[in-house]
């Protein structure tokens, strides 16, 4: 993989409608207009709409807080933490919060260029593209970069290894491949 982050390095922007704030981990290509994928963590705080993104595919993950329920047009999906949901960024659906706070990991991918698969795993991961998240415990990154939880790492275009370092270790890892 190539990139390391840390949540607290991250910056933060305000959902494109305003109802929430992103930190974003990467959008690739970088610096490109119309990302091909992108990974972020975002908090939600209030009731509200979820952005659009037509033509995009979206898994949202819970990290952590209460649950967040995600309803519109015959769908009602409650999120659990570390339970992936995906869903069509076009889609008109309202976040509902069932306590405090709540922060969620969201991978997107442009449908017909892009596919992500999203899992939570305490086993070791090796992809030449993905984007994983520290859960808990510790991680060994390629053998030798130790990662703990708050921080994560990306990779595009070459293959990368991230296996448990402690009995605890649990990863949010997203594999994304190229659609044909």
């Amino acid at each position: 993989m190539k990139g390391v982050y840390r949540y607290q390095n991250l910056p933060v922007s305000r959902w494109r409608n305003g109802g929430g704030e992103t930190r974003e981990i990467i959008s690739f290509p970088p610096g490109a207009a119309d990302f091909d994928w992108r990974a972020s963590i975002a908090t939600l705080a209030a009731d509200g709409p979820f952005s659009r993104f037509p033509g995009i595919d979206r898994v949202i993950t819970l990290l952590e807080g209460d649950p967040v329920t995600l309803s519109g047009d015959n769908i009602e999906q409650r999120l659990a933490p570390h339970q992936p949901w995906a869903f069509a960024g076009e889609l008109a659906l309202y976040a509902r919060l069932s306590g405090g706070r709540s922060e969620d990991f969201n991978i997107m991918t442009r449908r017909g260029r892009w596919h992500a698969a999203v899992e939570v795993t305490a086993r070791a991961r090796q992809s030449p593209h993905g984007v994983c998240w520290v859960v808990a415990g510790r991680w060994l990154l390629d053998g030798a970069q130790p990662l703990q939880a708050g921080e994560g790492a990306w990779g595009a275009d070459e293959d990368g290894r991230i296996a448990p370092a402690s009995a605890e270790a649990s990863l949010l890892f997203v594999r994304l491949s190229r659609d044909l």
